[in-house]
C-alpha cells in the first residue's frame, strides 16, 4: 500500500499498480532493461498488474521473474477490459501507467494516471487523461517508489 497525501483533499491509498506492456514496459515486444528489478521492488509495497493485448505474444516469458499478475485481454476492445479490470480492483485505489490511445480511458479512471512517452510515443488522447506525464518508465515508477514527488506534482 502506498499513501498519497494531497493539500485540501482526502489521502489516496493505493494498492494496485496498473501498467500496460508494450510502450509501457516493453518496446517491440522487449521488456527494457531494468524495469523487473525495480517492479520486484514496488511489488514488496503494491500488487503489480500487467494488462496487455500482448501483440508481440512475449508478456508471460518476459516477466516470468516478476512478482506481477499477467493478464492478456482480447484487442478488439482492449481499452474497455483494462478500464472493467481496474473497476473490479476499485479504480480509487489504482495508480495506472501506459502510452497508447487504448490506454486513454485506464489512465482516466484510475485514482492516478500516468501516461509515458518512450520511443513508441504516446497517444494524445491519452496524454490529456493522465495526471502525469514523464518521459520515460523509470522516472513513473521512481514517482512511486517517492510519493512525495506525486504530492508536489499534483499539489494545487
Amino acid at each position: 500500500m502506498i499513501r498519497i497525501d494531497l493539500p485540501r483533499k482526502e489521502s489516496i491509498v493505493l494498492e494496485h499498480l496498473v501498467l500496460d506492456y508494450n510502450g509501457t514496459l516493453a518496446i517491440d515486444g522487449k521488456i527494457i532493461e531494468g524495469v523487473k528489478e525495480i517492479l520486484n521492488e514496488l511489488s514488496e509495497k503494491i500488487k503489480i498488474h500487467v494488462v496487455t493485448a500482448d501483440t508481440f505474444g512475449k508478456v508471460k516469458e518476459n516477466l516470468k521473474d516478476v512478482n506481477c499478475q499477467v493478464v492478456i485481454i482480447s484487442s478488439e476492445i482492449e481499452y474497455i477490459e483494462k478500464v472493467g479490470y481496474i473497476e473490479d480492483l476499485d479504480e480509487e485505489k489504482v495508480i495506472a501507467i501506459g502510452n497508447g490511445r487504448n490506454d486513454s480511458l485506464l489512465l482516466k479512471e484510475a485514482a492516478i494516471g500516468i501516461a509515458v512517452i518512450q520511443k513508441e510515443g504516446t497517444s494524445f488522447k491519452t496524454l490529456m487523461n493522465a495526471d502525469i506525464v514523464c518521459t520515460s518508465i523509470f522516472d513513473a515508477l521512481e514517482l512511486i517508489k517517492n510519493p512525495l514527488r506525486i504530492t508536489a506534482t499534483l499539489r494545487k
